[in-house]
């Protein structure tokens, strides 16, 4: 992406964040639940080092991706005391091949006919909807843009694989736009988005799209789940989210040393680590909740927002970096400043909750850490 016009000031209109919302399912499990569950060659400490993890939340298997995007969602719209005029979901997970999981979710929230879709860019779909509804608020296509990312990464993912079942976990995060000037708390101010389809089979699923659609018996493992090739996938994230990040504080006019707060996509501590220091980003504005959600794919960014936000670790109008890869391959950057809105969280919602009435607050419960 081009970045920003040439003519752009600081007191133009921009997206600004309102709300912020979250759905973390209530089942934990522990490495040694993962570990017990595949019964994989690996242990609690092997995992802690090379990925940081230390626990994941799993949804029930009556709970669908649509389930945690709707409370997710409804928790940002109660943050922000206002209603969407457009919703975007982030999502590898789709709760059905056809159609897309958003209008439905935008029905559920009550939002009537409003525009919706889902967007697909794997770990960095939450980035990429950001910038595609800030691009519409700058447009003034819509106001009240909602972007959630929503993973059920435990549909897909083959337990009996260690280089993923120990790293993936389940949750829902969002974030409800408004138009603002770039001076206001939480402003964005650039973004960076990028992709290569030369890495197109370093994170897939084999088989169940239209060039191998999954209607054979004989599917084997490797097919029908999500894999990665871990030691390229390392290697890629860390050098692409690295130039993304520079080139979008370039555009922002940001120097490294005046970032306040970063966080990046949780996808490994040691990814972030590496980012973190070739940014130059000191270690103590570095934020995220791996250890406790791991790799919630698309969720992972604004599940790391709302956890850093609620426990007031970042003052608001701190610059701020945020910065993800995933397959496709795709990455994205955004520079803004920290929003002043106060995360909501709700649990899940089944599909039998209509009532588009906003629910009251449900207390924060999840434990993070600083890295």
């Amino acid at each position: 992406m081009t970045g920003e016009s040439p003519t752009a000031t600081r007191e133009s209109a921009t997206a600004v964040i309102r709300g912020i919302g979250t759905c973390l399912p209530p089942r934990v499990l522990s490495n040694e639940d993962v570990r017990r569950r595949g019964v994989l060659d690996t242990t609690d400490e092997w995992i802690r080092s090379r990925t940081g993890i230390a626990r994941r939340r799993a949804a029930e298997d009556g709970t669908s991706t649509g389930d945690l995007a709707v409370a997710a969602g409804r928790a940002a719209q109660a943050s922000a005391h206002t209603r969407a005029d457009l919703v975007l979901v982030a999502t590898t997970t789709p709760d059905r091949r056809c159609p897309a999981t958003a209008p439905e979710v935008a029905h559920r929230l009550g939002l009537g006919t409003v525009p919706a879709f889902d967007l697909a860019a794997v770990c960095s779909g939450f980035l990429y909807g950001l910038v595609v509804a800030t691009a519409l608020v700058r447009t003034g296509v819509c106001t009240r843009p909602l972007v959630i990312g929503a993973e059920k990464y435990s549909s897909i993912i083959d337990p009996l694989d260690r280089d993923t079942a120990v790293i993936f976990g389940d949750g829902a995060g969002a974030v409800l736009l408004g138009p603002g000037k770039r001076t206001e708390a939480g402003a964005v101010t650039a973004l960076d988005w990028g992709s290569d389809g030369a890495g197109s089979d370093l994170i897939a699923i084999t088989a169940g799209g239209s060039r191998r659609p999954d209607t054979s018996r004989h599917l084997t493992r490797e097919e029908r789940y999500f894999r990665m090739s871990g030691r390229e996938v390392y290697g890629q994230a860390v050098r692409r989210m690295t130039a993304s990040s520079l080139a979008v504080l370039e555009r922002a006019g940001w120097p490294p040393d005046t970032v306040g707060a970063f966080i990046g996509h949780q996808a490994n501590q040691r990814i972030l680590d590496s980012v973190a220091e070739r940014v130059g980003i000191a270690r103590r504005y570095r934020h995220g909740n791996i250890r406790d959600v791991g790799n919630t794919a698309a969720a992972s960014i604004p599940l790391a927002l709302a956890d850093t936000a609620e426990r007031k670790r970042v003052r608001p109008g701190t610059r701020t970096l945020f910065t993800a890869f995933g397959g496709g391959l795709t990455w994205a950057s955004v520079a803004l400043t920290w929003p002043t809105a106060r995360p909501w969280n709700h649990d899940p919602e089944p599909l039998t909750t209509t009532d588009p009435t906003p629910r009251r607050n449900q207390p924060w419960k999840l434990s993070t850490t600083s890295w």
